[in-house]
């Protein structure tokens, strides 16, 4: 009955652990979501600029595997390049040591054990989550109350092992593990594959270590495994995306594996040297110190050779030969949205905004190739803008879908009506679509009818065409801008282009009218020309609709 009890006992520890840490991580995504969205913003070409980036998104959210989806993801979405991505990914390896040293805490001294500041901590977050009205200090008694319950866990396994400290098995294992590198490297690799974080894996290892059951030797190469075990979130996450995206997740891969590979050769000679120290005891402090010198040492030797990693990632991952048509067909390519980065709901809104940013570019080749298909009657001109109109409406059910899922998760209130405002801009963009839809019917029965309108009457066309086109891309760039007062100009400029198109779309219908009435235009075109007028005016009425949520969003 007491195995049984103290089997129970690390369960309970281990699921109190992985879940303080879950809840933790998503009370500091939450609260510092905007902070990690402004840190993007200074990522460039400098390689060491994205390495501070990733080490500090890593440290705040707590979870390196978080940040290489995240990565995946943006670089799946265009985004970020490859050049950026490889520096954040290293970044993503030396801030997920912090974790380490947060469970190593109790080893600081007696004030710094869980049992001494736990309850407390718990104590403290309940308190504010129940009596707080403000969503921040709410935020703050989650990020609290996951502490608590991370290190009631670690309690409870520490708690657990310690009977058992002095078993066989544990020291037969450690040492099967401490003698033969591959297969501690291969253990650490499983055990993070399984649960997904290293963070997580890398408790559990320094758990035993604290109770002086595991070894120099095994905990070193299990740490190596566990840097490789890390990969596989990302790798899961690039399947199905884009080329770029695999070798996002490619080049995760090379760099911990190369730098594993590199220290298990170096970390073997060194223990057939020193036998005795690879036996000896190792601390959580230390595991600390080697996870964090690992890390930042393999950053230190990879760094130069980052454009060779991308290379590499190239040649594993290499490029297909397309027709002239079917690069056409990947310029239009879907949304890879990854449900993964979910859990991190700043960016899964940063993501999407990029997709419908697509989408909306979409509609402005769809406007374009409407109005040619009226012009010329090129039938290539009609099937083109069908497919265009296909696309879109897939575009409209993917966002939509993963705007859904979205806002299931735990948002913040502008979090909440951005999500909101964004569902209302899928609608309005894909209605822009719909309006070119019907461009397009018009189209074809000028085409089939072999009708063709006047000079004046094409000039017209031609004109309300490129206001609507602006109107669009004044819109795209109201959104994209991060700049407050280059997005306030942009809405004020749809504002003015909404206005010109309807006094034009009324100056053409009375140019139209007067052509009537010298008979220089039949019914039968008259009808299709005005519908054509009319569509063109709803366009720039939706896309007023869009900047409209983008003001109530400034102003929130």
């Amino acid at each position: 009955m007491d195995n049984l009890k103290m089997l129970f006992m690390f369960i309970g520890g281990l699921g109190m652990f992985l879940y303080g840490m879950n809840v933790m991580a998503d009370g500091l995504q939450k609260s510092a979501g905007n902070r990690m969205k402004g840190l993007l913003q200074f990522l460039t070409n400098n390689r060491l600029m994205g390495v501070l980036v990733g080490a500090g998104i890593t440290a705040i959210i707590q979870s390196s595997s978080a940040t290489t989806v995240m990565v995946v993801g943006f670089v799946n979405a265009g985004i970020l390049n490859l050049t950026q991505a490889v520096g954040v990914i290293m970044g993503a390896n030396i801030g997920t040591t912090v974790t380490a040293w947060i469970v190593s805490m109790s080893e600081w001294g007696s004030m710094l054990k869980p049992d001494t500041f736990a309850p407390l901590l718990l104590g403290i977050g309940a308190f504010i989550m129940l009596f707080a009205k403000s969503e921040r200090k709410k935020e703050i008694a989650e990020i609290l109350i996951g502490f608590g319950i991370l290190f009631v866990g670690l309690s409870f396994m520490s708690d657990a092992i310690k009977p058992y400290r002095d078993a066989p098995i544990f020291v037969q294992a450690f040492t099967v593990l401490g003698k033969n590198p591959l297969l501690g490297i291969l253990a650490g690799a499983v055990v993070t594959g399984i649960i997904q974080s290293s963070s997580a894996s890398v408790g559990i290892l320094q758990t035993l270590a604290m109770n002086g059951v595991v070894t120099w030797n095994s905990a070193v190469f299990i740490t190596l495994g566990q840097n490789i075990g890390t990969c596989v979130t990302a790798l899961l996450s690039s399947i199905g995306a884009q080329k770029t995206a695999k070798r996002a997740a490619v080049i995760h891969l090379l760099f911990n594996v190369i730098g594993a590979v590199a220290f298990g050769i170096g970390m073997t000679v060194f223990f057939a040297f020193r036998p005795a120290f690879g036996g000896s005891q190792i601390s959580s402090v230390q595991i600390s110190m080697f996870h964090t010198i690992f890390n930042v040492t393999n950053t230190l030797l990879l760094f130069p050779f980052a454009r060779k990693l991308v290379k590499l990632s190239e040649l594993i991952i290499r490029d297909t030969k397309e027709s002239e048509e079917e690069q056409e067909i990947a310029d239009i390519e879907l949304p890879q949205l990854d449900e993964r980065i979910l859990e991190t709901p700043s960016f899964a809104i940063e993501n999407t905004i990029h997709e419908i940013q697509r989408m909306s570019e979409l509609t402005v080749k769809h406007v374009e190739t409407s109005m040619e298909a009226v012009l010329t009657g090129n039938h290539r001109k009609i099937d083109k803008a069908r497919k265009i109109e296909s696309t879109v409406n897939e575009f409209e059910r993917i966002i939509m879908e993963y705007l859904a899922l979205l806002n299931k998760q735990s948002l913040t209130d502008v979090q909440s009506a951005v999500v909101g405002d964004l569902m209302y801009t899928v609608k309005d963009v894909e209605r822009i679509s719909d309006h070119c839809d019907n461009i397009v019917d018009l189209a074809q029965e000028l085409a089939e009818e072999k009708m063709q309108f006047s000079m004046d009457a094409r000039e017209g066309l031609k004109e309300i065409t490129q206001l609507s086109v602006d109107a669009i891309e004044s819109t795209i760039e109201a959104r994209r801008t991060k700049k407050m007062q280059e997005c306030r100009e942009c809405i004020q400029r749809v504002v003015q282009l909404e206005n010109e198109i309807d006094h034009l779309r009324d100056e053409l219908r009375h140019q139209h009218m007067e052509r009537l009435n010298r008979n220089e235009c039949s019914a039968a075109k008259g009808i299709i020309y005005l519908d054509i007028l009319s569509n063109m005016e709803r366009i720039s009425d939706h896309s007023l609709n869009v900047v409209n949520y983008i003001a109530d969003e400034l102003s929130a």
